[in-house]
């Protein structure tokens, strides 16, 4: 019997909980009686064992058991990391320690 979870691809939107991180998911519709193409976006916590996803990176998360009262999904892959600004302060030129 072939497995029928839920897949959503969408970006890590918060990473700040123990476990668990934030994924918005972006869509697009048509609405039913104007038939314009509308964006819409959702949120969905997920459980990330390893706390190995970062804030910006392209997730794929899956449909599973309940985790806790809103965390019904966890990260089955991450499939783009996010760019990584380096943060360090840098020296002025001439400056000596």
């Amino acid at each position: 019997m072939q497995e029928q979870r839920k897949r959503l691809i969408g970006e890590v939107v918060s990473n700040k909980m123990d476990k668990t991180v934030v994924v918005e998911v972006n869509r697009t519709r048509r609405h039913p009686l104007y038939g314009k193409v509308v964006r819409i976006s959702k949120r969905y916590k997920a459980h990330d064992e390893e706390n190995r996803c970062l804030m910006g990176d392209q997730v794929r998360i899956v449909e599973s058991r309940p985790y806790s009262k809103h965390k019904h999904w966890r990260v089955e892959e991450i499939l783009q990391r996010a760019a990584q600004i380096d943060t360090t302060p840098l020296q002025a030129e001439g400056e000596s320690n």
